[in-house]
């Protein structure tokens, strides 16, 4: 049994990420929940871009954006991706591999309903990651799709969530002298039993 307290104590990696989130953000001044996300296209050349984790649940970690987008056209194609969540003034840093789910029914809706109307709007006008003429351009068409779409626009077919399904979660927390403290929770696949190991700094 790999001996496991303070910080890094709990028999959950879901739990205790959620907790490790929950202290971030009361103390982290922007995004406590930004996580750099890396995906790889079609020819293995990874991508890395940042996002905001809108959840943490027994399931895995929850994102949302545009399918279209580079990023969700390569998770699409692959079925894996992996996030990295820094929190500098906790000096911790959490680390997600595993399979993707796309999430495109009521968890999307009840999400996209909770934004702001603008960023709802926005979702509807942006065609991610596509050249873009001008800002004026973008603007114009979130003007267009307001009349169109009113005040109350459903969440657009193109636009939702993802969740990763973790197959390993690494907890790393600063120590003194880099002797970092570094825990791996790890399964073969998503109905197996985790394996924790201490991993060297």
């Amino acid at each position: 049994m790999i001996e496991r307290d303070g910080i890094f104590a709990g028999e959950c990696p879901f739990a205790l990420a959620a907790e490790w989130l929950s202290e971030a953000e009361k103390n982290e001044i922007n995004d406590p929940n930004a996580a750099a996300l890396s995906t790889v296209d079609a020819v293995g050349m990874p991508n890395v871009r940042m996002v905001l984790v809108k959840d943490i649940t027994k399931e895995g970690f929850w994102f949302y954006t545009n399918y279209n987008s580079v990023k969700g056209r390569e998770i699409t194609a692959s079925g894996r991706a992996a996030i990295v969540m820094h929190w500098k003034s906790l000096r911790r840093q959490l680390r997600v591999r595993g399979h993707v789910t796309r999430e495109d029914g009521p968890e999307a809706d009840k999400y996209y309903a909770s934004r702001s109307l603008q960023s709802r709007l926005g979702a509807w006008a942006s065609r991610q990651s596509e050249t873009l003429p001008s800002r004026a351009a973008l603007m114009a068409e979130v003007a267009k799709i307001t009349v169109a779409k009113g005040k109350n626009p459903p969440r657009p077919p193109f636009w939702g969530g993802f969740r990763i399904d973790p197959v390993e979660i690494e907890f790393w927390a600063d120590g003194a002298f880099r002797l970092h403290d570094r825990f791996s929770w790890t399964r073969r696949d998503l109905d197996s039993e985790w394996t924790i190991s201490r991993l060297s700094p």
